[in-house]
């Protein structure tokens, strides 16, 4: 049986699920390719090969309109559970400016990528659990749920590929390890709230996961 196994000991994000996968191909250069003719406005998608304490591997970059987003998790000493961030204009992975999209927006964009008809379920079918933690978390129906970091467009491309790359790879099955969410605080549009951020916490249930000594936000 063809087994995919994933070791989320560091997390999980949509990058480094994105170059674990790519990895598996026997061209990564041609998937790439592919991945940056689809039309998301603005992405460009490129991967080099890393060493990081000895051990090689791939690293991702997704830019939109030239710029890599940054993390935003905030130092122990600088967390305040009633703080808001209202006034920064760029703050973090969970907003980025002008980006608040509905899932109108988002089905009319991935129903104009040219991807295969599963591959395109299975990415509706992501966004549509997004949708739903969203929605718990903020008390609101699903319609009027506006996305922030997975409205935009290196989230799309982040979830697209790693639709995209399941399918090549087919795996039979997936199995997948506890998740490392790190620790400590991440700062957002609604303020700085403890890691897992309520709608990932949401998205978790059921799932073994664990925190530990790395203060972040490892699964976004």
């Amino acid at each position: 049986m063809k087994t995919l196994y994933l070791d989320c000991g560091m997390g999980a994000a949509g990058d480094m699920l994105t170059a674990a996968l790519l990895e598996l191909l026997p061209e990564p250069k041609a998937f790439l390719q592919e991945l940056n003719a689809l039309g998301i406005p603005g992405v460009v998608t490129t991967a080099v090969r890393t060493e990081k304490c000895g051990i090689c591997g791939t690293q991702l970059s997704v830019t939109v309109n030239g710029a890599e987003e940054e993390s935003e998790d905030v130092p122990l000493a600088h967390t305040h559970a009633c703080s808001h961030v209202h006034e920064h204009d760029h703050e973090h992975a969970h907003e980025h400016p002008h980006s608040h999209t509905g899932m109108a927006d988002i089905r009319a964009r991935i129903a104009a990528l040219p991807v295969p008809q599963r591959v395109r379920d299975n990415i509706l079918a992501v966004y549509g659990r997004l949708a739903a933690a969203e929605s718990e978390a903020h008390g609101r129906p699903v319609d009027q749920i506006h996305f922030h970091e997975v409205g935009t467009m290196d989230a799309l491309v982040d979830i697209t590929a790693v639709c995209l790359l399941l399918e090549r790879l087919a795996p039979e099955q997936i199995i997948v390890s506890p998740v490392h969410v790190g620790s400590g605080h991440v700062r957002c549009a609604h303020g700085i709230l403890p890691v897992p951020a309520p709608a990932t916490a949401i998205l978790l249930r059921g799932v073994p996961i664990y925190g530990g000594h790395i203060a972040g936000e490892l699964c976004t």
